[in-house]
C-alpha cells in the first residue's frame, strides 16, 4: 500500500482540490434522504463528502492512505467551520467498533482487488443493523470510456473497476433499494470530467 498511499499523496500535495469542494452528486441526493445521524466515508481523499456530510448535521469519521488527502480535508473543514474525524491508514487497522455506523458513504473508493472483498466485509459489519451504505465508482465497462477520453479519470485497469455481481456478492446480506449501471457525465475537479460508466446503489444491512 506504500507505492499507492505515495501516488495518493503526489496527487493530493497540489494546491487545487483535484476532485473539487463539491460533493459528488449521487452522494449529496442519497445523503439528503436520509436522517443525520454517524456516518464513515472511506477512502475520502480530499473531503468534499465527508464536510457535506459534516454541514449537514451528521456526525462523520473517514478514513484514507493518503497524509496529504487529511490535511487537504481538514483545511476544507476548517474553512466550512464543521469537525470531521479523519484517520489515515488501512482500514483493519483503524480500530472502528462493529456496528458503530449508521451510514457509510463509497465515493470512487477503489481499494485493491486483494483487499477489496474483505474491506466491503469489514465495512459491512461496521454499519449498525437497518443502516445504509451509498456507494458510486466507475464500472468494468468504464474502461473503454477512459480509452476514449483520459481526463474522465478513473482506473486503468479492469481489475479495479467493479461489476453489479461482485457488488452483490460482497453486500449479500443487504437490501439494495436503488441500484443501476449507468452514463454519467463527470464534472469533478481536475480529474473527473467527461463522459464515464459508474455503478450506484443505496443498500440497506438486514
Amino acid at each position: 500500500m506504500n507505492r499507492l498511499a505515495e501516488k495518493w499523496d503526489k496527487h493530493y500535495q497540489k494546491q487545487q482540490f483535484v476532485y473539487g469542494k463539491i460533493p459528488n452528486a449521487f452522494f449529496k441526493r442519497e445523503l439528503d434522504k436520509l436522517s443525520p445521524a454517524s456516518i464513515l466515508l472511506g477512502a475520502e481523499g480530499e473531503g468534499r463528502n465527508a464536510v457535506y456530510a459534516a454541514n449537514n448535521n451528521w456526525i462523520v469519521s473517514a478514513f484514507d492512505i493518503s497524509k496529504e488527502g487529511r490535511k487537504k480535508a481538514l483545511k476544507l473543514a476548517e474553512e466550512n467551520q464543521v469537525l470531521i474525524n479523519y484517520v489515515v491508514g488501512e482500514l483493519p487497522n483503524l480500530g472502528f467498533e462493529p456496528e458503530s455506523f449508521d451510514a457509510i458513504g463509497l465515493v470512487f473508493a477503489h481499494f485493491p482487488p486483494a483487499v477489496r472483498s474483505d474491506y466491503h466485509k469489514k465495512l459491512a459489519s461496521l454499519l449498525r443493523k437497518g443502516g445504509h451504505i451509498v456507494f458510486e465508482a466507475f464500472s468494468k465497462q468504464h474502461l473503454a470510456y477512459r480509452t476514449e477520453n483520459p481526463k474522465v479519470g478513473g482506473p486503468d485497469k479492469l481489475e479495479l473497476l467493479f461489476s453489479i455481481e461482485e457488488l452483490k456478492q460482497d453486500f449479500h446480506d443487504f437490501e439494495f433499494l436503488f441500484l443501476e449501471e449507468t452514463e454519467v457525465e463527470l464534472s469533478e475537479g481536475l480529474l473527473h470530467n467527461g463522459k464515464g460508466k459508474v455503478i450506484r446503489f443505496v443498500a440497506k444491512k438486514q
